[in-house]
């Protein structure tokens, strides 16, 4: 099983993932730890939204925080123990109704699905950073422990990074990571993930703890009963890691909220085996897919934006050619126009712009670039670069509509088009253009590429239907991809070597 579904994490967990049918659960929700979080607090009486940065982009008191506070407190369905019913309750009476506790109501919700959909024997590693981990923290217990789970590990992630020279405080260079299992009957694989000591410290084992009976306890205390010759060379890890990703290495995507693949390598091999599903159910730029599809493990992934999902199919197609799309079941993108149009009238506005970035991206086969701007975006949603040159290069720009569309839209696309300098434009409609705008695309003529030596129109109106049903896709050869290009595998399945702190960067 490899699913990919497109769209909010809690409907997909609530409609499409069975109870007790994962293994492993990993996430990273999305939290702006680079932000100021001096004055989190102040929305007690009341939020002022310039100071409590940490949320604001991501987290505010709305309609879906007020249905999910509701539905916590009324637990009509019987989903929460009664320790989560007091938990938020008690957070309202000293939060108040601003971003935080719409935060900790959202994370709630969906950590009570991810424990249903857990088997007995699952971890669950919530991945956070120290300004609201606290919080976190007493959500999960009132989640897992209070249905006979067990809180096993505090993880820190450590990382290196520059700070400011007149800063005053300590620099913040760790994320927190909770591991909590269902139940007390857990995987956990040690000799999969353990470490090699330092020279030094293998001699010290090695000559202290030989014929002092130490060895014949460790015998007892293992379920295996055996105990590897070599134990004093390697260890387990502590529960602080040092990893990290090198700024300009192979591994790096450019992705904000990329996470080491050695991060995830561990956690997969120490709870979980061959075949096993993991599931992350906020997969960003499916760092851990990645890391389960090496690892021979069943997968699912969950993100609610599409560049996320079209970075995924891009990271998958890169490693393992073609033919693992194939085996991927997808959720959620539109595979006719009905789907579309669905995608296109969501009132939600979180997911406003979703089917922009759909179109955009499937019609350049994922290699444009995204204008993010909420308003601003002066009819531009999106940028894709092309060679005209041995040096030099040229851009297209893409502007989707939805609704009622004429031969004004086309008009004012070519005049930004104009304003960019952008040599070309592609106008994307749900809409069947009318005449007008056939003949309005026709009058902006041609563009002569040097190096293809063909013409092109300088402005094209393409229908979603041609999208979907030709599978029409722009036939430009770009020079500017999203990402860069993830590392192909090796021919041959490799086990990866042990970790030190000699592969990172310096410090």
């Amino acid at each position: 099983m490899k699913s990919l579904y497109y769209g909010d994490n809690l409907e997909v967990l609530q409609k499409y993932i069975k109870d007790e049918s994962v293994d492993l659960c990993y996430i990273d929700p999305p939290f702006n730890s680079k932000r100021n979080y001096n004055q989190i607090y102040n929305n007690m009486g009341g939020e002022d939204r310039a100071q409590a940065q940490a949320f604001v982009d991501t987290w505010e008191w709305d309609e879906r925080a007020n249905a999910g506070f509701a539905e916590i407190l009324a637990n009509n369905k019987g989903n929460f123990t009664s320790q989560t019913v007091d938990l938020i309750k008690g957070l309202h009476l000293v939060l108040k109704k601003g971003s935080l506790l719409a935060y900790l109501v959202s994370m709630t919700l969906r950590i009570v699905e991810i424990h249903r959909v857990l088997k007995p024997t699952g971890s669950f590693y919530l991945h956070c950073d120290p300004t609201a981990s606290h919080y976190l923290k007493i959500v999960m217990d009132t989640i897992f422990v209070a249905n006979g789970g067990t809180y096993r590990n505090e993880i820190a992630w450590c990382y290196t990074g520059p700070g400011s020279p007149g800063m005053r405080q300590f620099m913040r260079k760790h994320d927190v990571i909770f591991w909590y299992t269902k139940s007390e009957i857990w995987q956990f694989n040690r000799d999969q993930v353990r470490v090699p000591h330092s020279g030094k410290t293998k001699e010290n084992y090695k000559e202290g703890l030989i014929g002092s009976g130490f060895i014949e306890a460790d015998h007892k205390i293992h379920e295996s009963g055996k105990v590897p010759e070599d134990w004093w060379e390697i260890e387990i890890p502590e529960d602080w890691w040092k990893m990290a990703i090198a700024p300009r290495g192979k591994e790096y995507l450019g992705y904000p909220t990329q996470k080491p693949e050695k991060l995830l390598d561990r956690i997969i091999r120490a709870s979980s085996q061959e075949g096993d599903v993991v599931l992350d159910a906020y997969c960003g730029c499916g760092t851990t897919i990645a890391v389960a599809e090496h690892w021979k493990r069943n997968w699912i992934g969950i993100d609610i934006t599409y560049q996320s999902i079209a970075l995924i199919l891009k990271r998958l197609e890169d490693k393992h050619g073609k033919a693992i799309l194939d085996a991927i079941n997808l959720n959620g993108i539109p595979q006719d126009i009905a789907s579309a149009k669905a995608l296109a009238l969501k009132k939600d506005d979180r997911v406003r712009k979703e089917f922009e970035k759909w179109a955009v991206l499937t019609y350049t086969n994922n290699r444009a670039i995204i204008n993010e701007k909420k308003g601003g975006d002066q009819g531009i949603d999106g940028t894709a670069y092309f060679l005209t040159g041995k040096d030099d290069n040229a851009k297209i720009v893409f502007q989707v509509k939805s609704g009622t569309v004429g031969r004004g839209d086309v008009s004012k696309l070519n005049n930004d088009r104009t304003r960019e300098g952008a040599e070309m434009a592609v106008f994307l409609t749900l809409k069947k253009p009318t005449k007008g705008m056939t003949d309005e695309a026709n009058a902006a003529g041609l563009y002569e590429h040097p190096l293809m030596k063909r013409s092109y129109p300088r402005v094209q109106v393409v229908t979603i239907a041609e999208l979907i049903e030709q599978h029409k896709r722009l036939d430009m050869p770009t020079s500017l991809e999203v990402l860069k290009k993830a590392q192909p595998v090796a021919s041959e399945h490799v086990q990866p070597e042990l970790f030190t702190d000699e592969d990172l960067p310096p410090e």
